[in-house]
């Protein structure tokens, strides 16, 4: 595959995420690598994230492994040990059913970007600051109890 054109993959920045949930991604703006350049077995993304931008709410995945690779800026990886400084070729992995919630926050004047490697969507993923769980076979958002939001 030759060098991949970021500039012919136009940014989005969409959400599945709840109206009560989503403000935090608002700032959050991506590309799907994967399915522009043909790969099938995993998502890549390519992702900048504004400044007081969010990658996600604070989430873990029963069945998904998950790898961030910095590449400019800085943003802050808030996870169950607390808040760690994330700067250029900084690299940090979530291992699938960790149990241990995770996001990227740019608290930076600057943009920040990274890549960010994992499977398209699948299983159950869970959302610990809020009443909040995916369903990837449903694929839909549920509340912890299983009701619809």
């Amino acid at each position: 595959m030759p060098k991949i054109d970021l500039d012919a993959i136009p940014p989005v920045n969409a959400t599945g995420y709840p109206a009560e949930y989503a403000d935090v991604v608002q700032r959050r703006w991506y590309r799907r690598l994967g399915p522009a350049t043909g790969l099938s077995e995993f998502g890549i993304s390519h992702v900048t994230l504004k400044p007081g931008g969010w990658s996600a709410q604070r989430h873990w995945h029963e069945e998904e492994d998950e790898f961030v690779v910095m590449l400019s800026g800085e943003a802050v990886l808030v996870d169950d040990s607390g808040r760690t400084p994330m700067r250029p070729g900084d690299c940090a992995s979530f291992p699938k059913a960790d149990g241990n919630g995770h996001c990227l926050i740019n608290e930076s004047d600057e943009d920040c970007m990274f890549i960010a490697v994992g499977r398209p969507a699948g299983g159950r993923a869970h959302y610990p600051d809020i009443d909040m769980e995916w369903d990837g076979a449903a694929k839909r958002y549920t509340r912890r109890d299983g009701s619809a939001l």
